[in-house]
């Protein structure tokens, strides 16, 4: 099946709905007359948004989810939430601190999936060597990559244990803390910080092209452009380590940052890997802008890193 690609953001709202409604919105202008969309963003109301279309929404399209149903959507998730936060207990009954793990206790998801593209909010399946990838021994970003050992180092534990990478798009999916990111502009370049494990993409905005085939990055290579006031950015050249959902070291991410009011950017993002999915997919959330109060938090992952510490020293007692 060919990817349908989106001819505008009007036409893209029509499979997205829960965005925002009402006229298009145009952001002010930079210095140097770039649209503007700096400022300190989170996507902490999307936590808890299924990635693909459950079950109880089946043979349905995200235009045919009405206002009344989201709200109604938003209280079951409110009320699952903090249900299985009361009961979750470690071993000896002890709790987490869920007033210091998580930001909101309280759903405000804009919609009831993310998947845009294909209409039936289901990831494409997998191409035969995908499937092969996907049964091979897997290490990756994951902090469950290698639940059961073993533990001779930390290369044995994921990027996202040993404070090196979530990778892309990880690093900006909303993980019930810690889901705020910053965007900077500068002439001829855009950057986005994002505060867990504290990572920065550069994106050049030049129309430089992309480096050699034989640089891969965990973050990928970026580059960037803008189509009206949205922020397109193209991201290829990734480390298979650090790829998302198992996808290859072809994959080609794109992905589109909408200003849609003062206050929200849609954020959608496309994955296009041949080797991996039998077609193009999109994602999209919201990003919701903070005020200016409200900054981006220190992310000190090595220095506070004792869970790596003891579960090598812990491996290492049992060696003994």
């Amino acid at each position: 099946m060919p990817y349908r690609r989106f001819a505008s953001v009007a036409a893209f709202l029509l499979v997205t709905p829960f965005i925002l409604s009402g006229a298009a919105w145009t952001p002010p202008r930079t210095a140097w007359g770039d649209p503007d969309l700096q400022g300190v963003y989170s996507n902490d109301d999307e936590t808890g948004i299924p990635l693909e279309r459950p079950a109880e929404f089946a043979g349905r399209t995200l235009s045919e989810i009405t206002p009344a149903e989201m709200k109604e959507i938003n209280r079951r998730r409110t009320d699952q939430f903090n249900d299985g936060v009361s009961g979750d207990e470690f071993a000896g009954g002890l709790r987490p601190p869920t007033h210091l793990i998580f930001d909101s206790f309280e759903r405000r998801n804009s919609r009831p999936w993310l998947v845009v593209d294909p209409p039936d909010g289901k990831v494409p399946p997998l191409t035969p060597e995908g499937q092969q990838r996907q049964r091979m021994p897997q290490r990756g970003v994951s902090s469950n990559a290698n639940p059961f050992g073993p533990f001779d180092g930390p290369e044995d534990l994921g990027l996202y244990d040993r404070c090196i990478t979530r990778g892309i798009p990880n690093s900006m999916m909303p993980a019930g803390y810690g889901s705020t990111y910053e965007i900077e502009q500068g002439q001829g370049y855009a950057a986005i910080r994002y505060e867990m494990i504290h990572e920065v993409r550069v994106i050049p905005l030049d129309g430089r092209p992309h480096v050699g085939r034989g640089v891969r990055l965990d973050l990928g290579d970026a580059r960037g452009r803008w189509e009206g006031s949205t922020l397109v950015v193209e991201t290829t050249n990734f480390s298979e380590r650090s790829s998302y959902r198992g996808a290859s070291s072809a994959l080609r991410m794109v992905e589109r940052f909408t200003p849609m009011s003062p206050q929200v950017v849609e954020w959608s993002v496309t994955f296009d890997d041949a080797r991996t999915w039998t077609r193009p997919w999109t994602f999209a959330m919201n990003l919701t802008r903070r005020d200016g109060s409200q900054r981006i938090y220190e992310y000190a992952c090595h220095e506070g890193n004792y869970g790596l510490r003891n579960m090598l020293s812990a491996a290492r007692a049992a060696d003994r």
